[in-house]
């Protein structure tokens, strides 16, 4: 059977969910070209590896040639200092939507974050592409990308889907994540219709399986047919026995962005 792509790139592919990706993703590509800072272990022959700085432009670039669509997922995966920001997250996603502008590379699928709008609160009722709200650098970082997949859309053509991820693990590890949690087959389904949906514009969807709590209306991002299949539920009674209930009052608490809200600035961390 002929599969929907002839290549697909995946960045940040030896992480966490880089690793998952490529194996939910093989179906779809005749080849998966895995990229990261370090080699990605056990290669299977659908599979080429390419060792590339997202910060290179020249090498980043040259990544998207000859590709159908591209899964970024490479950066910084938490707040860092201002320049590693800059350099991982900001200057090495420019580098991927511009190659792809030059290589003629028509879908992106970019793992934004919950930290994109983490200043929300829980209870304001908000849609899964609500206005930006950063709680970090980090999460200024993942406004911007956000902002460049409308220009390149608007522009230049290219569909992209900037799925703001919450908190993607094999189980919820916390109270927060009975929410917030994504689970690897939900993370790999949404990523998977993402590429595949006949028109994908430039969404931008929130990251999350079929939890019975739901703070945050994804109804916006339907076109995509991203079906949850997995749920946080099964886990409450094991995360409430083990954990203690979260001061309520506590910005960490209130702000859908979670313990992001309460870090100070990372370049005065460095400094001391």
């Amino acid at each position: 059977m002929t599969k929907p792509f002839k290549k697909i790139l995946i960045t940040g592919a030896a992480g966490r969910l880089g690793t998952e990706l490529r194996h939910g993703l093989a179906p779809l590509a005749e080849t998966l070209r895995l990229s990261d800072r370090v080699a990605c272990e056990n290669l299977s022959s659908h599979e080429e590896m390419v060792v590339c700085d997202l910060s290179d432009e020249k090498a980043t670039m040259a990544l998207l040639e000859g590709c159908d669509a591209v899964v970024h997922m490479g950066g910084a995966p938490l707040e860092r200092p201002w320049q590693e920001i800059l350099d991982s997250n900001i200057r090495g996603s420019y580098h991927i939507f511009e190659g792809a502008r030059k290589h003629g590379v028509k879908r992106v699928i970019y793992a934004s974050s919950v930290h994109a709008i983490g200043y929300h609160k829980i209870d304001d009722g908000i849609k899964g592409d609500a206005t930006g709200r950063p709680d970090s650098l980090y999460g200024v970082s993942k406004c911007f990308v956000e902002a460049l997949a409308s220009l390149y859309y608007d522009k230049f053509g290219i569909e992209s889907s900037c799925v703001r991820i919450f908190s993607s693990f094999p189980e919820p590890a916390d109270r927060r994540m009975l929410w917030s949690w994504l689970s690897f087959g939900d993370c790999i389904r949404m990523i998977s219709a993402c590429l595949t949906a006949p028109h994908l514009g430039a969404t931008v969807m929130a990251g999350m399986s079929d939890n019975t709590v739901k703070p945050v209306d994804t109804s916006s991002a339907g076109h995509v047919g991203y079906v949850p299949q997995d749920s946080a539920e099964s886990f409450r009674a094991s995360v409430e026995a083990k954990t203690e209930p979260a001061d309520p009052n506590a910005a960490s608490t209130r702000c859908i962005g979670g313990w992001f809200v309460d870090l100070g600035h990372q370049d005065d961390a460095a400094a001391a």
